[in-house]
């Protein structure tokens, strides 16, 4: 299994109405070989904390391979629920901006960002999400902390991303 030093403190900030989530490891890699395993839907399947919750999800992929335009829906189980996903910005080895939009438990819409700094070690990888609570979310949030919610699974996914990318290097 690959190392993916410093899982570096949670951060949240938001509010019932307002909320971010983000997290940060530094994989021993370089921006350009952690990048491709980000910018492909098609790739998330080795990493992504999401796809392990039902086995039996429908997936779509839509648009180029990756990069801008690029889509992926799904539709699961109650806990995967449905949704889809679109990069609507990507700067090669720098940064993926995603439309996260969820439909089912609950309708809303996620803006989610990666980020790949170069560090001494290797490359800090920061995950964020930002959304609204409205409607059965803003009842949702009252009983829920987003933060350890999406935060442990941000966690997950950066500690699969690492081993992704030693068992691609290594191959």
């Amino acid at each position: 299994m690959a190392a993916c030093s410093g899982l570096l403190p949670d951060s949240y900030a938001g509010s019932m109405s307002t909320y971010e989530v983000h997290r940060s490891a530094v994989i021993p890699a370089a921006p350009e070989d952690i990048f491709p395993l980000v910018n492909s839907f098609r790739e998330w399947g080795a990493w992504s904390p999401w796809e392990k919750v039902d086995p039996g999800m429908s997936r779509r992929y839509y648009g180029p391979g990756s990069g801008a335009g690029a889509g992926y829906e799904w539709s699961g189980n109650r806990k995967a629920g449905s949704g889809t996903m679109e990069i609507v910005e990507s700067a090669p080895s720098s940064s993926i901006g995603i439309r996260l939009q969820f439909t089912k438990p609950f309708k809303a819409l996620n803006p989610t960002t990666f980020t790949f700094t170069p560090v001494p070690g290797g490359t800090e990888v920061t995950w964020k999400m930002t959304g609204e609570n409205k409607g059965a979310a803003k009842i949702f949030a009252l009983f829920v902390n987003m933060d350890k919610m999406v935060g442990s699974d941000f966690e997950r996914g950066l500690t699969s991303l690492a081993s992704a990318v030693a068992a691609k290097k290594s191959s």
